[in-house]
């Protein structure tokens, strides 16, 4: 499954548009259904209201009705180890548990595997409002 998470991420760095960064992510998710979803970074001249790479495969789950994430992994350009960004650590909380597994990866493979917790220790989620 790996390697049919790490084909998903590359198509989806290829496909993303970054005119103004030139930072090209490709994100997949991996849904408790087995699915895999995945996006990329949509950028905006108005730069505040681009998408990441991470938000986009996680709309394209909910969308399809998963609620639960299993496994990630992000990837962006080669020789970069790109890690979510704060907000996304945050959208992946939301959706998975601390010891979610991250894959960092760059185009020519996984450079290292992390957990959630690791990336966003003590974090704030859905059980400290109940649910």
């Amino acid at each position: 499954m790996i390697d049919d998470m790490l084909t998903l991420a590359r198509t989806m760095q290829s496909r993303a548009y970054a005119p103004y960064s030139n930072f090209h992510v490709g994100a997949v998710v991996k849904g408790a259904n087995g699915k895999l979803y995945g996006g990329c970074n949509v950028e905006n001249a108005a730069y505040p209201v681009g998408n990441c790479a991470e938000a986009s495969a996680i709309a394209a789950m909910v969308g399809d009705g998963e609620t639960r994430i299993v496994e990630a992994l992000v990837m962006g350009p080669e020789g970069d180890l790109c890690t979510p960004c704060g907000a996304c650590r945050q959208r992946l909380r939301e959706f998975a548990a601390p010891d979610l597994p991250i894959h960092l990866a760059d185009p020519t493979g996984i450079k290292q595997t992390i957990t959630l917790g690791e990336l966003l220790p003590m974090s704030f989620g859905p059980s400290h409002l109940g649910k």
